[in-house]
């Protein structure tokens, strides 16, 4: 509870933000942040409403502050962060911000002294998805005869996985089996290269990853982990290899994680 000191001087001080750090959420490929900013009855010149008004515009920047945090922490591929990414492409940073500040306000919360907490979520799908993957020479991936299946599960639970936007299937030789250049524009926007679950059954009926998942998966097991990436078997990748794969260009790989 706030004391009656604190109201006092949340009154006379400028205003001030208290930020929790973000964090993501794999499986719903969200950015989740909260936003705090403290009402300033002097600035507002005693007006209670004025100064909520401030408090919850400082909680919207501050909520645009710690998404931009949370984001430059995501890892985008083996080795890279956005971050970095950011440093290498200055330009970059502005389109990142750009689209945080459309952000969702999901939770708001009103305290006695005027000042404003917001709990806003960012979806890493659509415009930053496709903002934020490596982007080089497409590959193809191979469509002859009748679809192998609808989606790629690899299983690698009880290996140590990093989750990533952009990473990458694997054989134990090292040569990809799959990867983000082989997505096509569409998939480009749909949150990453792959999607995290703990579960297959749990995963086939949640809305938007049994969509993606579809009614015929194929599994494979994880042999290993090399940061993001995950490595299949030499022979899981040799019976991939000829069949129609076409499910891969729209980013249908499932990552079962612990």
């Amino acid at each position: 509870m706030r004391t009656a000191f604190a109201i006092a001087l949340a009154a006379a001080l400028p205003v001030i933000a208290f930020a929790e750090p973000g964090a993501v959420d794999w499986q719903k490929k969200v950015v989740k942040c909260t936003g705090s900013g403290a009402a300033n009855l002097r600035d507002a010149q005693g007006n209670p409403a004025v100064a909520r008004i401030g408090a919850e515009k400082a909680a919207k920047l501050d909520a645009v502050r710690s998404c931009m945090e949370t984001i430059k922490g995501i890892t985008v591929e083996q080795g890279k962060t956005v971050a970095g990414a950011i440093d290498a492409d200055k330009a970059l940073s502005g389109k990142v911000q750009g689209i945080v500040k459309g952000f969702k306000i999901v939770d708001k919360r009103y305290f006695e002294d005027g000042g404003v907490e917001l709990d806003v979520e960012v979806p890493m799908d659509g415009v930053l998805s496709d903002t934020l993957l490596p982007k080089g020479e497409a590959k193809a991936v191979p469509t002859a005869g009748e679809p192998a299946g609808t989606c790629l599960v690899v299983d690698a639970r009880g290996r140590k996985v990093a989750k990533a936007l952009a990473p990458r299937v694997l054989d134990e030789a090292g040569t990809e089996v799959y990867g983000p250049a082989m997505l096509n524009e569409t998939a480009r926007r749909l949150g990453g290269t792959a999607i995290y679950a703990k579960d297959l059954d749990a995963a086939k009926k949640d809305k938007d990853q049994g969509a993606r998942i579809g009614d015929k998966p194929i599994t494979v097991r994880a042999v290993g982990a090399d940061g993001t990436d995950v490595v299949i078997s030499a022979a899981d990748a040799a019976a991939l290899k000829g069949k129609n794969l076409g499910f891969l260009a729209e980013g249908r790989v499932l990552i079962l994680t612990d």
